[in-house]
């Protein structure tokens, strides 16, 4: 990913419109990482925008759930990079029930696999920028 996965923190969050990829540098004065985390995340968003999710599966060495469906239902899924003072954030949204589920799934799988301890259920309501 480019950034120390010790210096940085990641938060995955389940929202009803869609979700959100939030990623910290742990130190408001590690600018190298938050450089390093806004460079990744605007990669993400324009790459997941394009169907491609090949760095979720080269991170995880599997392939998320749910990024067969946002792949084909690419159109209908908007993907938002945002930077913060400390790094940057990935806002995911959709009206596609199809999509939403998906984006769901892939943020559960995401929740899971690094731990973050972050809730597994919807909360709130629309997808709130920083």
């Amino acid at each position: 990913m480019g950034f120390s996965h010790e210096k940085t923190t990641h938060h995955f969050l389940l929202r009803k419109d869609g979700g959100v990829i939030q990623v910290d540098a742990n130190s408001k004065d590690d600018k190298e990482s938050r450089d390093q985390i806004q460079s990744h995340l605007g990669h993400i968003a324009k790459m997941f925008a394009d169907g491609d999710f090949n760095t979720p599966m080269l991170v995880h060495s599997v392939m998320p759930p749910g990024t067969a469906v946002m792949t084909k239902l690419k159109a209908d899924i908007k993907y938002t990079y945002e930077a913060s003072p400390q790094g940057g954030q990935v806002v995911i949204s959709t009206s596609n029930k199809e999509a939403l589920a998906a984006v769901h799934e892939f943020l559960k799988f995401q929740i899971k696999d690094h731990a973050t301890g972050d809730s597994l259920e919807v909360s709130g309501g629309r997808t709130p920028s920083r």
